[in-house]
């Protein structure tokens, strides 16, 4: 891997539960996105949730490291000498996926919340790619332009849906978290869209081993369900499940949801039970 030297990450705690976690949240959210999730499993489980490279209070990317591998090694040195629940949503999810892969033995469980492997959706259902390459296409001309507030203006529309707060209504500091953090968008897509790190080769996602559960919101865009579907595919203790209502950000606009259904997936990994 090739990490950012030197990075510094920022790490939240939520929740005073036994069971510990690390949660690893979307792109221009950070660790405290998991507050929803957290309340709902209030008593029962411990969230780890670091921010990611130019989110929350982490160092900002230097857009010359790979972005993924920072992600993944910050993440990792937040986690526990003990196997962790593992949970991501997004670009999290990606991360989550490669501490799996990387890191099996540091893992309990895995919870994998529509992640972004658009890799997967080009090889299974590629017409779904070319409508979403479709319809982010002011996004991508702003990032050409480095436009980053347009950008992040774009982006946070092409996520949303009707649960969550449009642009023009969140604070101004949320609106210049999110505008400083959208750069990392164009640095993930090597390994969202050419899998650059190689977790559809053998021994890739193919050997996670832990039980898995691949979930999204019941108005999931199709490159996303063409994702999640194929990881289902290709990772032997998959199961997955759907959110009712909820779109791409099911743990933030469907917090309470989103804990059920992962609370019944943690009942039947063999640890202590959750009570929501």
């Amino acid at each position: 891997m090739s990490a950012q030297p030197g990075f510094q990450t920022h790490v939240h705690t939520l929740g005073k539960g036994a069971r510990r976690a690390l949660a690893l949240h979307c792109t221009m959210a950070f660790g405290g996105a998991w507050a929803g999730v957290a309340r709902a499993l209030s008593g029962h489980i411990t969230l780890i949730a670091p921010d990611m490279p130019s989110h929350g209070k982490s160092d900002d990317w230097d857009e010359v490291s790979h972005l993924s591998d920072t992600a993944v090694i910050s993440a990792a040195s937040a986690m526990d000498d003990a196997p962790m629940d593992v949970i991501g949503h997004s670009f999290g999810a990606m991360t989550a996926l490669r501490i799996a892969v990387s890191y099996p033995e540091r893992v309990r469980s895995l919870t994998v919340i529509e992640p972004v492997f658009f890799a997967i959706s080009r090889q299974d259902a590629p017409d779904t790619i070319e409508s979403y390459e479709s319809h982010s296409e002011p996004f991508a001309q702003a990032v050409q332009d480095r436009d980053w507030e347009t950008a992040a203006r774009a982006f946070n529309g092409m996520w949303s849906d009707d649960a969550a707060p449009s642009w023009d209504s969140l604070p101004e500091r949320t609106r210049a978290a999110m505008v400083r953090g959208v750069h990392v968008v164009p640095g993930s897509r090597s390994v969202l869209y050419e899998d650059d790190r190689g977790l559809l080769r053998p021994g890739g996602v193919d050997a996670i081993a832990v039980p898995t559960l691949m979930l999204r919101g019941q108005n999931a865009d199709p490159a996303i369900i063409a994702a999640n579907d194929g990881l289902v595919a290709r990772i032997p203790d998959a199961r997955q499940a759907i959110v009712p209502g909820a779109g791409h950000m099911a743990p933030i606009t469907h917090p309470d949801a989103t804990a059920a259904i992962w609370k019944q997936f943690l009942d039947t990994v063999g640890q202590e039970a959750l009570r929501v």
